[in-house]
């Protein structure tokens, strides 16, 4: 993809395709780390950008931060020149390319805070020359880009299309996918002017197997949002279903594996606590919050997060009836928690469902615990919890387990053997036969042969 352009364009390319451009990351957490490394391995000199002296020191002594890029790969690159971090934003001066992975969240009214962005882009601004191509990776409401980016570049004197090259590629990055990566997820870009895309796609498609171009960012940053409200409010819909099974005494788990079976018309959704994480709890958001300023309402959106919000307080209330059906008030009771990740087998708590499950539940006078093998600890707020240890007395002396995250490592049969009592939200002692536990599931009546 190479329609006629400047001939600052044809420089753009011709350094891209010989590997002698430089490429700048700016955010180096779980989206601009992995980035910056493939870049590297593609033979890009890279310089990753971050306010974070601490993210950027260890950088420099190759050390991950990120679970998704190990320390010997990041270590590797490191002394071979290829990656060099720093938090002087004049090194963005040396770059031909600039791709920006920084925060995009939401306000406590929910509205997008823009202020990470906004700071990128004028460090960006403030260092741009000729020739360089900016990218925009962090999700965003549609129209971001042209809205945000190019004015700052017009102000520095700067024509996108001719002089600078202004494009949007949404990140897909699924944290602890050990299948689908940053190199072999299909990348989708669209850019202000059909110069900026083929930059933008000559650039990607050095580094991703697979790149989807498309007509404008506009285009591309809704692509993002649609891909993720897509699974909001799926998942909002299964979980409304585990209500409706709940009240019917039917087992949720049963009915949607039968549905499974069907080969065509039906996706597979799995209830759960909540949602979490970086991207399906907030996307959604900055499309419905678009929408408001066009004087429209986005019913799936708002009906689905209002269904996925109210989970953390149904796994309450299950905790709570589980505790009265064996004579205990959920005041005064030791209750633990098992997996505080947004999902299995990460140690990302950003948006954890679980997080509200612990609140919701001291709120109600709980002694609330928590065991995961990948968080050992964690800060919200002014509340820190550490880990406590996965033995058979921490589980006995819990008058409630509650698996809120099922990560693989975890024997939940070994959990069913030395519980009092279970509240499993994730269906991960399915087909397991407790010799001790009362196990109650997220809806009504558990697997056959265990008591409900």
């Amino acid at each position: 993809m190479n329609p006629v352009g400047s001939e600052i364009h044809s420089k753009l390319l011709a350094r891209v395709a010989d590997r002698s451009a430089t490429v700048a990351v700016v955010g180096l957490g779980y989206v601009g780390l992995p980035l910056a490394v493939e870049f590297a391995n593609a033979g890009f000199k890279v310089i990753g950008y971050d306010v974070s002296q601490r993210a950027v020191d260890g950088i420099n002594r190759g050390e991950s931060h990120i679970q998704d890029v190990s320390s010997s790969t990041l270590e590797s690159l490191v002394k071979a020149g290829k990656i060099i971090a720093t938090t002087d934003e004049a090194g963005l001066h040396e770059a031909d390319a600039i791709s920006i992975a920084v925060p995009t969240p939401l306000s406590k009214t929910r509205d997008p805070d823009m202020s990470y962005v906004l700071s990128a882009v004028d460090a960006v601004a403030r260092n741009a020359q000729p020739g360089l191509l900016i990218v925009l990776e962090s999700t965003t409401y549609p129209g971001t880009t042209r809205e945000l980016i190019v004015p700052r570049l017009e102000d520095a004197g700067l024509t996108v299309g001719e002089d600078v090259f202004v494009a949007f590629s949404p990140e897909r990055v699924d944290p602890g996918n050990a299948v689908w990566h940053t190199r072999n997820t299909p990348k989708v870009v669209g850019g202000i002017t059909p110069a900026c895309t083929s930059a933008a796609f000559e650039l990607y498609s050095s580094t991703i197997d697979t790149v989807v171009p498309v007509s404008s960012t506009e285009c591309a940053e809704l692509v993002k949002l649609l891909e993720n409200t897509f699974r909001a409010v799926n998942i909002g819909l299964v979980n409304e279903m585990a209500i409706v099974c709940d009240k019917l005494g039917v087992d949720v788990w049963e009915v949607i594996d039968a549905a499974a079976t069907k080969p065509f018309g039906f996706m597979k959704f799995t209830p759960g606590p909540g949602i979490g994480g970086h991207c399906i709890p907030l996307d959604p958001h900055y499309l419905a919050w678009k929408m408001r300023t066009l004087n429209y309402k986005t019913r799936f959106i708002d009906l689905a997060s209002e269904i996925n919000s109210s989970m953390p307080y149904v796994v309450a209330e299950k905790v709570a009836r589980a505790l009265n059906d064996v004579r205990k008030a959920v005041n005064g009771s030791r209750v633990l928690v098992l997996g505080v990740a947004y999902k299995k087998n990460i140690d990302d708590i950003r948006e954890s469902p679980a997080l509200d499950v612990i609140r919701l539940l001291e709120g109600r006078g709980a002694e609330v615990v928590y065991h995961d093998p990948f968080i050992p600890r964690f800060r919200e707020g002014d509340h820190e919890m550490e880990s406590v240890p996965f033995t058979a007395e921490e589980l006995g002396k819990a008058d409630a387990v509650v698996i809120v995250t099922d990560h693989d490592g975890v024997d939940y049969q070994f959990v069913l053997d030395n519980a009092q009592v279970v509240v499993d939200t994730r269906n991960a002692t399915a087909r397991m036969h407790p010799s001790r536990a009362r196990l109650v599931a997220l809806s009504a009546v558990p697997a056959s042969g265990i008591a409900g």
